[in-house]
């Protein structure tokens, strides 16, 4: 059944890819992947196999992949992708000797690949589970891991119709799995070769940190108002008061109090109904917009929504090298680019991490790892690290009423502002760790 499931999808895909330029992209890194292995494939090397379904995965593979690589040069890394939007951002990845597709999971697929690979190992990241790879990795006695996996009562392993698929999870040697919940359910089908390390992504956020850029078109964007205050991690309400005095600023007290700095990261239209219509009412405020989708006709409605506002897109303002900025009220940059949202939130007062009124949250560690409140909305059940947020700094919104209250509290009490802050980085430190204790149970 499995089998001819894969061979009806196998069509479907080479029919939609005639319409879908993404479906396309898939359909054709498939077929190429055969090519780039038989060119580029040692036969004399002995390769770690990391399978990741899109960048996501990639991103709590990566972790596992750079140690691996540091400790254990004599192994060389295969990286595949099922995805477009992982293949495509991350096909030039300096971390893996081999980058490709991995073709779809037919028996005849699944032999050729591994004739050509024989890897001496494999690491499938979180939710991936190909039947005929997986057997016959079993069959040639290789190590294979399932790490970052999750699972919930509602998966197919555990329902009485997917008890002949489920068999899968057999041909793993070890899961390292993110809850206490995903253990107790392997358990009841007789898996046991389980360790619950949590999520690697928590390691991968620090990396991502430590790493950070500096921006200086951000930095100029954020300097330009001169009645700004410079953040102190140590200011409390009073401090601010204190230091408008000082300066004898002809300023209203409630524009100190306020957080300047609003970033919304990976942003979908219902996102911006919601937080743009708040700050349109707050010109007080720095707005960074870096959408989910960088579609030029994205970009003009989010432009028409901020109308009346300085807005400035990212790339004009590095291609033209301008500051445009007039220190007033009512100015945001647009981030129409990839590559930099991670940074970006290091200038945040408060963060906002679209997704959750639509397809699924988006990372939330990303903003959370720099002592940020994090906002997000309600479709955010099957994220662990949402629900763990929910109690340290991380706020769940309904509604554009949710918001402004939540908004108009953090602008009156900056001291419930960096606590929150502080709260949603020490929930980001206090899981880290699953590189380690991952690395260190392998074989290798």
């Amino acid at each position: 059944m499995y089998n001819l499931v894969i061979y009806l999808y196998l069509c479907g895909v080479a029919v939609y890819s005639l319409f879908n330029e993404k479906v396309r992209k898939m359909w054709r890194g498939e077929r190429a992947a055969f090519g780039v292995l038989k060119e580029k494939v040692d036969p004399e090397a002995k390769y770690v196999w990391f399978h990741a379904a899109s960048l996501g995965e990639f991103e709590q593979g990566r972790p596992l992949m750079e140690r691996l690589r540091q400790e254990h040069p004599e192994y060389k890394i295969l990286l595949t992708f099922f995805s477009p939007s992982g293949y495509e951002v991350r096909k030039n990845y300096e971390g893996a000797d081999i980058i490709c597709y991995l073709p779809l999971d037919t028996p005849i697929n699944a032999i050729r690949f591994l004739r050509l690979v024989r890897p001496v190992m494999a690491f499938f990241i979180k939710y991936e589970f190909w039947y005929n790879y997986l057997h016959i990795l079993k069959h040639r006695h290789v190590p294979v891991y399932s790490v970052s996996s999750i699972f919930r009562p509602d998966q197919v392993f555990f329902k009485w119709y997917g008890r002949q698929y489920g068999r899968v999870l057999n041909c793993f040697t070890h899961f390292f799995v993110q809850n206490e919940m995903s253990s107790e359910l392997l358990a009841k089908i007789g898996i046991k070769c389980v360790s619950i390390v949590g999520d690697t992504r928590f390691d991968r956020v620090l990396q991502i940190k430590a790493a950070a850029k500096e921006l200086p078109i951000v930095e100029g964007f954020l300097s330009s108002n001169e009645e700004r205050v410079t953040r102190n991690e140590n200011s409390s309400t009073a401090d601010l008061e204190e230091h408008s005095m000082e300066r004898g600023d002809l300023v209203p007290r409630s524009s100190f109090l306020a957080p300047r700095v609003f970033v919304a990261g990976s942003s979908w239209p219902p996102d911006e109904e919601i937080f743009i219509r708040y700050f349109r009412e707050h010109p007080e405020w720095k707005l960074i917009i870096a959408p989910h989708v960088i579609g030029e006709d994205h970009l003009q409605q989010i432009e028409k929504k901020l109308e009346g506002w300085n807005v400035t897109r990212y790339t004009k303002a590095q291609a033209t090298n301008e500051t445009p900025w007039k220190g007033g009220g009512g100015e945001a940059l647009i981030i129409d680019c990839f590559g930099l949202l991670s940074s970006i939130y290091r200038y945040a007062d408060v963060a906002y991490v679209g997704g959750g009124f639509g397809v699924g949250i988006h990372n939330l560690l990303e903003a959370a790892v720099w002592d940020v409140p994090v906002i997000f909305g309600p479709n955010n059940q099957k994220f662990q690290e949402a629900q763990g947020l929910k109690k340290s700094g991380g706020f769940e919104i309904h509604d554009y009423d949710e918001f402004a209250a939540l908004m108009d509290r953090f602008t009156a009490d900056a001291d419930y502002l960096k606590t929150q802050g502080q709260h949603a980085g020490a929930f980001v430190q206090s899981l880290a760790g699953a590189t380690e204790k991952i690395l260190s149970s392998v074989s290798l």
